[in-house]
């Protein structure tokens, strides 16, 4: 007896709401530490970074790692606070809500005056035929909606009770949507790649096979008459296993989802440029940003002697040109027009043949999608059911007696039930 006890007290203590809202307050704080905190990255990133500037002036890069503030959303207390609140959402709903959604699918009879005179709203109508009266009511109410249930000089009639199952659903979508979002974030996939024309990228199942291939056919980014970018657009080939290929295009706003998978035009950047010295052959040279000449400044530096001495600094800012040529002491040399005629630098002829540019996809794969959906919709369902109020009426005459007792509660907006009561029963009044 005294074990049920315990289990009795527990199981309240954890469907309590006060628990409930700490739980969700300590939710929010960790999601707005996790947004705040880049997450993710590699230790020495949070070593440099935060010994330098601790976050909020104490927790420095051992202390952060050490509470796996690097990756909050996949961390052990934080899932432990998640599974906390199902727990509570879910014994909650069983000891609360769903009694009360039995408690208001039961129908109560009330048989004795006492009894409805005790309701929150209840009235006493003089009526010269009280049978006639409680009918003609019975026929309003079923007009109006309400089920109604006849007996022996009384009836007992209700509406609105589906609102009840609106606290459950909400519950049940919580718990599903904190599954949901916890199971992407274990088992979800989230990568980054630049590709040029004609590269691809392989991905692989769980036993290392390869279960899709994305070659980037063609990159276009379109600019204003400014020369701004506006729209980055890529013609990817998805390639199954077995050859079956189709070709997809990609913008910026206008994600591809194939599978599970959702490839994302993220962004754009410079890979190679092509030039040419003197007769030789094309040479297609890789550039890097250069983040200290400008924040979209691509460039690479090439030697001009057989030695491999006296370099020269090409830089550019986008795929359409022209190219800019720096000595190393700094000094502008020229600029090069792309596919235009050759120009003679530091006693050799050097031509620029194209700026490659690289299309910037991020792959996304989240199976906990779905079930974060679908909680959605559950919620939203539940969200408008709750609104509905749970309304009951009963009536019943005595014998030998003109008059008609009525009582009626509601679970809500009870003052509103009180002004809607008088439109049903004003026609009863002799």
């Amino acid at each position: 007896m005294k074990e049920i006890r315990k289990i009795g007290k527990i199981l309240n203590w954890l469907s309590s709401l006060k628990i409930a809202i700490l739980l969700l307050i300590l939710i929010a704080i960790s999601c707005a530490v996790g947004t705040t905190i880049p997450q993710q990255e590699s230790d020495q990133f949070y070593y440099e970074f935060f010994n330098k500037n601790p976050f909020l002036g104490v927790i420095n890069g051992n202390i952060l790692l050490l509470l796996a503030l690097n990756h909050v959303y996949t961390s052990f207390w934080f899932l432990l606070l998640l599974t906390w609140l199902g727990i509570s959402l879910a014994v909650c709903s069983f000891k609360r809500q769903l009694p009360m959604l039995k408690s208001a699918l039961n129908w109560v009879d009330y048989k004795s005056t006492r009894q409805i005179a005790k309701l929150s709203i209840a009235k006493t109508i003089k009526t010269n035929n009280p049978s006639k009266s409680l009918e003609k009511l019975t026929t309003k109410l079923r007009e109006q909606g309400w089920n109604v249930i006849e007996k022996d000089r009384r009836i007992a009639a209700r509406k609105g009770v589906i609102g009840r199952l609106g606290p459950i659903l909400i519950h049940l979508g919580m718990i599903l949507l904190m599954i949901g979002a916890t199971y992407g974030s274990l088992t979800g996939e989230n990568i980054e790649k630049f590709l040029v024309p004609g590269r691809s990228i392989d991905l692989l199942d769980r036993n290392e096979e390869k279960r899709l291939t994305i070659e980037l056919k063609k990159f276009k980014i379109e600019r204003d008459s400014k020369g701004r970018a506006e729209q980055y657009r890529s013609l990817v080939t998805l390639i199954e296993p077995n050859g079956i290929a189709q070709d997809k295009e990609i913008s910026v706003n206008y994600p591809l989802r194939y599978k599970g998978l959702t490839l994302y035009q993220a962004d754009w950047s410079l890979a190679a440029i092509t030039i040419q010295i003197e007769n030789s052959p094309k040479l297609q040279i890789p550039i890097q940003s250069i983040p200290e000449l400008g924040e979209q400044v691509w460039g690479t530096t090439i030697p001009t002697k057989s030695n491999g001495e006296d370099p020269i600094l090409l830089t550019v800012n986008n795929e359409l040109g022209p190219v800019s040529i720096y000595d190393n002491d700094g000094t502008k040399l020229s600029m090069l027009s792309t596919n235009k005629e050759a120009k003679e630098i530091k006693g050799s002829l050097l031509k620029v043949i194209n700026v490659i540019p690289s299309s910037g996809l991020l792959l996304k794969r989240d199976p906990g999608v779905p079930l974060v959906y679908t909680s959605f919709a559950i919620i939203l369902v539940g969200g408008c059911l709750s609104i509905i109020s749970t309304k009951k009426i009963w009536a019943l005459h005595e014998e030998d007696k003109p008059l008609i007792y009525i009582g009626g509660l509601s679970n809500r907006n009870l003052s509103g039930f009180s002004k809607e009561l008088p439109k049903y029963i004003s026609f009863l009044e002799a």
